[in-house]
């Protein structure tokens, strides 16, 4: 009773406005309603806290990598993760299509966890660790810090960028966002210093997203862009995608640049869309992710992986009409299936509309993978999931099943080296040849 007394007299005390006091008093009660139930709370968080602070160790034993032909993640039942899966239907608006060619993806496969990955940069502190129910290494960050991919130097006018996140339940509203930049100038040792960017005169755009809102109905989503330091957008919304208090704790987090236009999703969600982000004569070449400050107790943390920069724009029609066939990244499967991602809405939708625009066309869609596994698995694999795009196409898009035929290469025709993780998401494709 003293807490919820405490609310409310700081709320008087602050002026706060008739909304946000609404939204404090309810808050108020719901802890005089929950009082008898909190020590019961504190143990289950603090058994969430340990499970995802020691997965790495807990997971040492066991740390066989799986084939990266294996590209997903299962939901994590020790953090509790929202079971809901989507569907392809759900994903009906997703227009987003990644870059042509993958220049960056990161898990984080090649640090050892407990350490700080050996590629990027921090004036705070960090850790990789595996989390359990979900593939790989995460970097998991919780203190006031700016964290920084050094190999990232510069970001051309078409690109695409996508990162996973994860968060405990019931995180605090009053912890930090996690903010992620897009910035002009160097991303050495000024980028780190304790400033505000904007005081740094630089030019950028920023994001933020935060999994709790003040009246815990869902998560925030944040954008600003500055130009030498001034203001120019500054928006805030609310999102269901990211809500810890629902357990929904696992985003994707999509970004599609196209010259001056910024689009960004949230899962399938469009939340921003802004035709004047960037701003047209500045060169960017920064990527920064920060915590602004320390979280608010000792159970916030957020996770991040699977950080893919791809470049150039999926000239979709030009390159299957006029140069004979158009090479995709962006349909995606589950682990060791046949089965489509939903995620890979928008690139199913973009050719699916080249070839309901062009009637007469006929297509050879054909599948590939990197050389992880064996030969004989990655070819078997690589058919079945050229025949699944053709069903998916044929009974969600309305294409003519008789245009289209399926083949698969396995790892027999690599377009990249298969010695680094980006080439190898580059071999992971789908090509669709003209016929």
């Amino acid at each position: 009773m003293k807490k919820a007394l405490l609310i409310i007299i700081t709320a008087l005390a602050t002026n706060v406005a008739p909304a946000q006091f609404g939204n404090l008093l309810d808050r108020a009660k719901q802890k005089v309603k929950n009082k008898t139930n909190q020590k019961i709370d504190e143990k289950m968080d603090k058994a969430i806290d340990n499970t995802v602070d020691n997965a790495g160790k807990k997971s040492a034993t066991s740390n066989t990598r799986p084939s990266s032909n294996d590209n997903t993640a299962t939901d994590d039942k020790s953090i509790n993760i929202n079971t809901g899966m989507p569907t392809l239907k759900s994903y009906s608006k997703f227009d987003f299509v990644p870059g042509e060619k993958i220049v960056v993806a990161e898990d984080f496969a090649q640090d050892a966890v407990g350490d700080f990955p050996d590629k990027w940069n921090t004036n705070g502190s960090g850790e990789v660790v595996t989390a359990d129910g979900q593939q790989g290494h995460w970097l998991m960050i919780r203190k006031k810090g700016r964290f920084i991919p050094e190999y990232i130097t510069s970001l051309p006018e078409n690109f695409t960028f996508q990162f996973d996140v994860l968060c405990n339940e019931k995180f605090n509203y009053y912890s930090n966002a996690l903010q992620l930049y897009f910035l002009t100038g160097s991303n050495g040792k000024g980028a780190l210093e304790n400033s505000f960017i904007q005081m740094d005169k630089r030019s950028g755009v920023k994001l933020g997203v935060h999994p709790a809102n003040a009246g815990s109905t869902g998560g925030t989503a944040l954008v600003q862009s500055f130009e030498d330091g001034e203001t120019v957008i500054n928006n805030e919304v609310v999102t269901s995608q990211f809500n810890s208090n629902a357990g929904k704790i696992k985003l994707k987090v999509s970004l599609w640049r196209q010259k001056q236009r910024l689009r960004v999703y949230l899962n399938e969600e469009k939340v921003f869309d802004l035709p004047r982000a960037f701003a047209a004569d500045k060169n960017y070449g920064t990527v920064l992710f920060e915590l602004w400050s320390d979280m608010n107790n000792d159970l916030d943390r957020y996770l991040m992986s699977n950080i893919k920069l791809a470049v150039g724009s999926p000239d979709t029609r030009n390159k299957l009409m006029n140069e004979g066939k158009f090479v995709t990244h962006g349909i995606l499967f589950d682990v060791n299936s046949d089965k489509i991602k939903p995620e890979s809405y928008g690139a199913l939708k973009d050719i699916a509309n080249v070839l309901t625009e062009n009637t007469t066309v006929k297509v050879l869609i054909t599948g590939h993978t990197d050389s992880d596994g064996d030969d004989k698995s990655n070819l078997e694999l690589s058919k079945k999931r050229a025949a699944s795009v053709k069903s998916i196409l044929s009974k969600e898009f309305n294409i003519d099943a008789s245009r289209m035929a399926t083949d698969g290469k396995g790892e027999s025709a690599p377009i990249d080296k298969n010695t680094s993780a980006e080439g190898k998401a580059n071999n992971r494709r789908v090509e669709f040849i003209k016929q």
